[in-house]
């Protein structure tokens, strides 16, 4: 049976867990830190901390950064939800910048652009933000002021981080990296994760490497560290007294269990890393040349792709609905990836976005098809999937014309 993804745990990590449940401890002890050192050993960052999810972690990174109600964070609109609902977390402001139409990352130039009309405010500004904002989400006398960045390295490609921190730093503004697909990418030989005042990874499981559900942020900054461990505690003290909460904090902390699987993930997340590159090798070796896709295109400053999902785009006159119906019938999953976060319904209502608004973001999310994608994978796997979607694609053409009119 061909799956759409399959974590990969071993014996090892098995056994790490098993050690957990052996103990007396299931929350607050010692495998969570020893994830968050070695996380910092291993794929950098000067403190890690862990938490229940990535987007609990991108809620504690914004707080961290002083984003408050009416504050504007620009962001993408082609990433799973939870990277603009984060800000909604805080009754800020999302502004959505499109994307790059080759990566699908957040495009620099627009951000800059952005950034800037925001900061001058006036009829320039208003190209930017939203046509509504929710009365909860409007600070009383006050423009909206960009307080974040958060580029998403989409589906583990890094964003084109030079150019975004640049502008960040000419504005004061905090760059929070959604690193949550990007286990492992390097962007010009830097890994993702170390650009900016913090960056958040997620372990769900068809990511990379899995603690269940579960996620981590890396920070530079000790004082953020601090205010994060205590976030995602209900905001106890810094000594950790017991029931002294000294600010308005959450239940975020990640269980033991969890920790456990993430540690034995990680000690083998380079062959982790290296199986999911496996893969994704051979769908390019057995996809190129077909007519009517546009497989992954790994640009020059991408010197270390991390395979998170593996996404290909259909020409406009392919109806992706019916091949993605074919694979189907004939046990092969497949999904869209991903549905535009402004045309959500609640964005719709909230913010007054409509169709138009971002066109290589709605260009992709209408092409893009993700293809299971997962190391356990085989070559037999493989040439069944290719070999049918090679059929789908030549089959479920539309008519012409039809193209023309989406």
């Amino acid at each position: 049976m061909i799956t759409m993804s399959a974590p990969d745990v071993s014996a090892d990590d098995m056994a790490l867990v098993e050690q957990v449940l052996r103990s007396s401890s299931l929350s607050g002890g010692p495998m969570v830190q020893a994830f968050e050192r070695e996380w910092c050993a291993n794929l950098g960052g000067a403190h890690a901390v862990a938490v229940s999810s990535g987007t609990a972690g991108l809620h504690l990174a914004l707080i961290a950064a002083g984003v408050h109600t009416g504050d504007v964070v620009v962001t993408t609109p082609f990433s799973f939800v939870a990277s603009a609902n984060a800000a909604l977390y805080q009754h800020a402001v999302p502004v959505f910048v499109d994307i790059d139409p080759v990566t699908m990352n957040i495009d620099p130039a627009a951000v800059d652009e952005a950034v800037r009309a925001i900061a001058r405010g006036g009829v320039e500004a208003r190209r930017w933000l939203p046509r509504t904002t929710p009365p909860d989400f409007v600070r009383a006398g006050s423009p909206g002021h960009v307080r974040a960045i958060v580029p998403v390295h989409v589906f583990g490609q890094p964003a084109a981080m030079r150019p975004l921190l640049e502008t960040a730093r000419e504005h004061d503004v905090a760059v929070i990296e959604d690193a949550c697909e990007a286990i492992g990418s390097t962007h010009e030989g830097v890994r993702t994760g170390t650009f900016g005042h913090a960056a958040v990874f997620g372990f769900y499981p068809n990511k990379q490497m899995t603690t269940g559900e579960g996620g981590l942020v890396v920070t530079r900054d000790a004082g953020w560290a601090r205010l994060l461990r205590s976030l995602r505690n209900q905001g106890r003290d810094d000594d950790a007294t017991w029931l002294r909460h000294v600010r308005l904090g959450y239940n975020y902390r990640l269980d033991e269990m969890s920790a456990a699987l993430g540690l034995g993930q990680l000690r083998r997340i380079d062959d982790l890393l290296a199986a999911r590159a496996r893969v994704a090798r051979s769908y390019l070796d057995r996809l190129t040349g077909v007519e009517g896709l546009t497989l992954p295109c790994i640009v020059p400053a991408t010197t270390q792709m991390s395979w998170f999902v593996f996404v290909i785009r259909l020409a406009p006159d392919i109806d992706r609905d019916a091949v993605m119906a074919t694979l189907h019938a004939a046990g092969i999953p497949s999904r869209p990836y991903f549905s535009p976060i402004h045309l959500q319904p609640f964005y719709r209502e909230a913010f007054g976005y409509t169709e138009g608004d971002f066109p290589h973001t709605e260009a992709a999310g209408r092409s893009a098809l993700a293809l299971p994608f997962h190391p356990r994978l085989t070559d037999d796997d493989l040439d069944v999937v290719t070999r049918h979607l090679t059929v789908a694609i030549a089959s479920c053409r539309r008519p012409r014309g039809a193209a023309a009119a989406r």
